[in-house]
């Protein structure tokens, strides 16, 4: 019997082959329900202006009632963006991921939000606690309890 987490992950993924996705929105990769991985760049005039990052999705099985890990893929040569609510491990500070996570929230959503926070940033810069955060932060930025208190930037 599919888990709640496949059926809404395969409806997911039909209404993207069918319908495509927003512009500067590619899926790259969606082999299972279990990881995703999408690039997003953002459109228009921003500090981030042809730069395209690879954000990963991680599913539990209660996905959607619990949100996906969500994070920008960094390796060798490839930085997570320098944003305010971005650490450099690619760990995101948004409150759509934690505290206001809804079910109705959906992959797509969730990037259009993140291209839209790195769209209206003002000023290129790490979190103030990112070299701390780095050093101790789990493998999955769910076990972080972000504090989420300026969505300014």
């Amino acid at each position: 019997m599919a888990s709640i987490s496949s059926r809404r992950l395969q409806k997911e993924l039909s209404e993207i082959h069918s319908e495509g996705t927003p512009v500067g929105i590619k899926l790259l990769k969606a082999d299972d329900f279990e990881t995703w991985w999408f690039s997003i760049e953002v459109m228009g005039e921003s500090l981030y202006k042809s730069e395209v990052y690879t954000l990963q999705f991680r599913f539990e099985p209660t996905y959607p009632i619990a949100s996906p890990a969500v994070t920008f893929v960094v390796t060798e040569g490839r930085e997570a963006p320098m944003h305010p609510h971005v650490y450099s491990n690619g760990h995101i500070c948004a409150s759509i991921l934690g505290t206001e996570w809804s079910p109705v929230l959906s992959v797509v959503s969730v990037c259009i939000t993140l291209q839209s926070m790195l769209a209206s940033c003002k000023k290129k810069e790490r979190p103030p606690d990112n070299d701390r955060y780095v050093r101790s932060a789990p493998d999955n930025p769910k076990k972080t309890r972000f504090v989420y208190h300026d969505d300014t930037v």
